[in-house]
């Protein structure tokens, strides 16, 4: 099975080269300073901070097909085992 990984955040390309160096990545990552596809995948939402309210990325995952559709959504998304959640999901599709 053969599958793209690309991560995606509102930050400056400098930034973002920055943490994909520091953390090895060995996928692409993908600035959006404008918001606008965060926003049209909804995960640019209001969220609160230490007491506050302020505009943030929900992180989440999406796995879109060869034909490009969304398969699968999964939303709030905590680091810790998630990966089992989408390997799954992709082996689902695969069969």
């Amino acid at each position: 099975m053969k599958v793209q990984v690309l991560g995606m955040s509102g930050d400056t390309v400098e930034e973002l080269k920055k943490f994909h160096d520091k953390y090895k990545l060995n996928f692409p990552l993908a600035g959006d300073t404008s918001h606008k596809t965060l926003e049209a995948y909804g995960v640019w939402q209001e969220k609160m901070m230490y007491g506050m309210k302020k505009m943030g990325i929900v992180r989440s995952t999406y796995i879109i097909d060869a034909a490009g559709k969304i398969t699968h959504v999964f939303p709030k998304v905590k680091a810790d085992g998630h990966i089992h959640e989408v390997l799954a999901a992709l082996k689902g599709q695969a069969g």
